[in-house]
């Protein structure tokens, strides 16, 4: 006898093949095929993060969108850091977090330039009067088929995106976490499977894991924690940025155990649980939501 409450988790998002697509810099979730499902018709929240103040980098679209979502009706006002051009994607983070009742700040900011993790950090504590929940999750992702396509500024770039913006963000909001806080880096399956193709990005990943356990070791005493999430291929506006070599798109993530891709809505309960009080034992963590793909440090 079937159980009507069951989902088979090969089936509950989609399975099909993707349209071959894409975009120009920057990339808009509103104008995927299929858009993401980043948990705006579906997540329900239980006030699990009442009266919370968080920063949420590259939170727009894709993970960083289902995670501003699912704060903000869990009870947390948001602010999301967003690549300018993105304002589309942000505005439409906005009305969520707002028709949650909760306050909305849009931050659009390339991270790329020096000084800009550190002002988008001043930014929400003079809105919010605090901050007490950070999500490092912004990134760069662009795939080149040989070494030789790959510049030196894809690479500076990369790393200043992905794991450099970091330690401004972290240092620069230091000062204000008290304790209960918590910090929630995105780092990626490919910090422990890396690709060719990916060189430069999989080696920000693997420099973030590196990173989230020695910070959860630095706070720890300070009663913060630092927690780590690994997505597998999930279905972002990154992966049509040039995120992916030329006719790679239309079967991305069908190579995993549960023979698809990830959508945003399948993390945003991780970086909710790693910001929430019943999170209050877990601390120096890499969570991977990859499909089935194994993570090991």
């Amino acid at each position: 006898m079937e159980n009507q409450h069951l989902t088979n988790p090969r089936k509950k998002f989609y399975t099909e093949k993707f349209p071959n697509q894409e975009q120009n810099t920057p990339a808009l979730q509103s104008e995927m095929k299929p858009k993401p499902d980043c948990g705006e018709e579906s997540y329900k929240g239980y006030n699990r993060l009442e009266g919370r103040k968080a920063l949420i980098t590259g939170g727009d679209s894709g993970i960083g969108r289902a995670a501003a979502i699912a704060y903000a009706r869990e009870g947390a006002n948001v602010a999301i850091q967003f690549f300018p051009g993105e304002e589309e994607d942000a505005n439409e983070v906005k009305e969520l977090i707002e028709k949650a009742g909760r306050k909305a700040l849009l931050l659009p900011y390339d991270l790329r330039e020096d000084g800009t993790a550190t002002e988008i950090v001043t930014k929400t504590v003079e809105a919010f009067g605090g901050l007490d929940t950070l999500v490092l999750n912004a990134a760069q992702q662009i795939a080149q088929p040989t070494l030789s396509d790959l510049t030196m500024k894809q690479v500076h770039d990369t790393f200043k995106v992905n794991i450099i913006s970091m330690f401004e963000t972290v240092k620069a909001a230091e000062q204000h976490l008290r304790p209960g806080s918590a910090i929630i880096t995105t780092t990626s399956v490919l910090s422990f499977n890396p690709t060719t193709p990916l060189m430069d990005y999989a080696a920000t990943k693997g420099a973030i894991s590196n990173f989230t356990i020695n910070l959860s070791a630095y706070f720890a005493s300070k009663g913060i924690r630092v927690n780590g999430v690994a997505p597998g291929p999930i279905w972002t506006p990154l992966q049509l940025d040039n995120g992916q070599l030329a006719g790679k798109l239309p079967k991305f993530g069908q190579n995993t155990p549960l023979g698809r891709a990830g959508q945003p809505a399948e993390l945003a309960p991780i970086y909710v649980l790693l910001a929430s009080d019943e999170g209050s034992y877990i601390t120096g963590q890499i969570y991977g939501v990859t499909g089935g793909d194994p993570i090991n440090l």
